[in-house]
């Protein structure tokens, strides 16, 4: 993959000449030359339904209570919708289309159709599964917890302290991954000195699913 325009559509690297991209997939990711992530959020959804249509005999089987089906659903069909979500400088319309997906999981394997009228909340409550934007904003503050406490000679630490040379482009700038994870900050009441404080950076941005371990 290439970063900025180019006219070739190949790269010569030493004698070999390789095929220009503006895309790949790398360790189950998808990468884009522009920083969005758009594929990558697209692809979590795909790879989400194919897991669904896996155990959706389980999952939608009118004889398991409800509560049995959210704990499958968070251990097994979440964690494949938000894989690498922790990194996503998402949007408000990727978190969106996140949770429009769960949605209709949710209401499938509670046998509910949108012609039922039965609130969003109220499907959640009886399955025991937080909104999917909550989860991804418990992923990002998290990582960036885990990043932070470490060593500053670590390479992710390094990165997160690096500073890109040069000016942004003109117009409204992108929204950043630091951007993002300094408004969840704010949204949970954080301050950046409170990351050193395991104990209460784990329970003020442990909100998703604040009685369970990691899942």
């Amino acid at each position: 993959m290439s970063y900025g325009s180019t006219d070739s559509n190949t790269i010569r690297i030493g004698s070999d000449l390789i095929t220009r991209s503006d895309k790949f997939r790398y360790l189950g990711s998808v990468l884009h030359e522009s920083g969005n992530v758009d594929d990558d959020v697209q692809a979590r959804i795909g790879a989400a339904w194919a897991k669904w249509r896996e155990v959706t005999g389980v999952v939608c089987d009118r004889k398991m209570p409800p509560k049995l089906k959210g704990q499958i659903y968070k251990c097994i069909i979440r964690p494949v919708l938000l894989y690498g979500g922790e990194c996503w400088p998402a949007l408000g319309r990727h978190t969106q289309e996140l949770r429009v997906t769960e949605m209709k999981m949710l209401r499938w394997m509670s046998g509910i159709t949108r012609s039922d009228r039965i609130r969003n909340s109220y499907i959640r409550g009886s399955l025991g599964v937080r909104d999917v934007g909550e989860k991804l904003q418990e992923c990002r503050l998290r990582w960036y917890g885990h990043i932070m406490r470490r060593p500053r000679e670590y390479v992710g630490r390094r990165c997160m302290d690096m500073a890109v040379l040069g000016a942004r482009s003109r117009g409204r700038p992108r929204k950043r991954w630091l951007d993002v994870v300094k408004s969840d900050m704010r949204a949970n009441g954080l301050a950046g000195k409170d990351v050193f404080d395991r104990a209460k950076w784990s329970r003020l941005s442990r909100k998703a699913d604040p009685g369970n371990g990691r899942d």
